[in-house]
C-alpha cells in the first residue's frame, strides 16, 4: 500500500450551509453520490454526528457496489472528515471536505487519502468530479 492522494476542487452555486448539509441528508446523498452516467443511488442512510456511521449503496446496472465510513470530524458549514469502505477501497482510505465561501457560493476541496494503487486512484477522482458535478446541478434545481 502507498500514500496516494487526490484533491478535486469545485464551486458550488449555493450557500456554504446548504452544500454542507446535502452531505449529511440522506435524501440528497441519494440524488448526487453518483460516479458515472447511469448510475443511481437506491439505498443511503447515516448518523450524521462524529463517530455516526453512513452507508450509500450505488446501483450500476444489476451490480449494488455498497459504501460506508464513520465520520471522524464535522464541524458545521466548515469540514467534513469521514473514512470511505468500498470494494475499491483499502484500510483508512479517508475523504475531507472543505467548505469555503465564495463570491459565486461555496469551493468545495475534496481530498481523499490511500489507494491500493493509482488507477484506483484515478478512477476514485472522475468519481468525485461526477458527484461534485451532480451535486451543484441538484442543489441548482
Amino acid at each position: 500500500m502507498n500514500d496516494l492522494n487526490l484533491t478535486v476542487e469545485r464551486t458550488i452555486n449555493a450557500p456554504p450551509a446548504d452544500v454542507f448539509n446535502a452531505w449529511l441528508n440522506p435524501e440528497m446523498l441519494r440524488q448526487f453520490m453518483m460516479p458515472a452516467a447511469g448510475m443511481s443511488v437506491p439505498k443511503a442512510s447515516n448518523e450524521p454526528k462524529e463517530g455516526g456511521r453512513f452507508e450509500i449503496v450505488m446501483l450500476a446496472g444489476e451490480n449494488e457496489i455498497p459504501h460506508a465510513g464513520t465520520y471522524r470530524e464535522i464541524s458545521p458549514h466548515d469540514r467534513i472528515v469521514f473514512t470511505w469502505e468500498s470494494p475499491f477501497s483499502v484500510d483508512d482510505s479517508t475523504v475531507t471536505l472543505t467548505f469555503t465561501p465564495a463570491d459565486e457560493g461555496t469551493h468545495v476541496t475534496l481530498t481523499h487519502v490511500r489507494f491500493s494503487d493509482a488507477e484506483a486512484r484515478d478512477n476514485h477522482k472522475g468519481g468525485w468530479v461526477s458527484i461534485l458535478d451532480a451535486l451543484d446541478a441538484t442543489l441548482a434545481a
